[in-house]
């Protein structure tokens, strides 16, 4: 089970560390949107700790982040 946990760990290390790479050319706006919608989702899933919240908290964080800069 410990090999499993491992092996899961680096392969979501890999996927995040090459997702970085599509960032690259978005404009301010669409990177906040995301930022927002990140950090929108973590904090409605430690918030509810439910499915409902942490796309609740994603949702409202996106269009923050989408409007900050406006």
């Amino acid at each position: 089970m410990n090999t499993l946990k491992r092996a899961l760990t680096v392969t979501t290390l890999i996927a995040v560390l090459g997702s970085l790479g599509a960032c690259d050319n978005m404009s301010r706006r669409d990177r906040d949107t995301v930022i927002g919608a990140g950090v929108g989702g973590a904090a409605g899933a430690a918030i509810g700790g439910n499915a409902l919240s942490t796309v609740g908290g994603a949702a409202v964080g996106g269009v923050i982040g989408n409007q900050v800069g406006k």
